[in-house]
């Protein structure tokens, strides 16, 4: 029985549970090989196997990054896709190996900050995630994104803040914390006391990076 027939559309299931059962089965057995099978059906004229496979990956990044960063280029191309759940879930996927594959990812980097700027909830969220790992890896990375990101925390919906904050964090550094302290400073009252709690603590660890 291949990959394939193991994802919950082909068991006409609306639920998620087989795929994330099916991501821990190949994650436990490093099954590269079905791997490469989901690899493969990310284009397929099915919807459904296209979104359930692309579910069972992040799943197994989440897990094990390791297993799929060599596919990153893969993930990259979904970005442009006219499938939103292909898109919001290829954020997931290279979320989950932004820092292991920086360097590639930077290539892209116009194109993930486009992604992010114009996406959804679920993609835009991710992609402040990506790009807050990419800048963590180096101090070129770092000023690369650095504005992008400030510009995105001056402007987010409140409520957006304190996770997007959170998520530029790892791009934080002496070069750029005074920026950024300032930018989340200029927001505080539009926060909530649980947003504010949240605020506080990014406060704390960007001022002493």
């Amino acid at each position: 029985m291949t990959v394939i027939n193991e994802l919950a559309c082909s068991r006409s299931r609306r639920d998620e549970v087989l795929n994330q059962e099916l991501a821990r089965r190949l994650a436990a057995g490093k099954d590269t090989a079905g791997i490469k099978e989901l690899i493969d059906h990310l284009q397929d004229k099915n919807a459904d196997i296209a979104n359930d496979s692309i579910k069972t990956i992040y799943e197994i990044g989440m897990i094990d990054p390791a297993l799929i960063e060599s596919y990153a280029e893969d993930f990259v191309r979904l970005l442009t896709s006219r499938n939103n759940r292909m898109v919001w879930g290829a954020m997931i996927t290279l979320s989950t190996i932004a820092s292991r594959q920086a360097d590639r990812l930077m290539a892209h980097l116009d194109l993930i900050m486009k992604t992010t700027k114009n996406g959804s909830v679920i993609t835009t969220d991710n992609g402040i995630k990506i790009l807050g790992l990419i800048g963590s890896v180096r101090s070129d990375y770092r000023e690369a994104v650095t504005p992008f990101l400030l510009e995105h925390l001056r402007t987010c919906r409140p409520k957006e803040v304190p996770q997007h904050a959170e998520s530029a964090l790892p791009a934080i550094s002496k070069d750029n914390r005074d920026a950024f302290i300032a930018v989340i400073n200029a927001r505080v009252t539009d926060l909530t006391p649980g947003g504010l709690n949240r605020i506080k603590k990014v406060l704390k660890k960007a001022g002493s990076v």
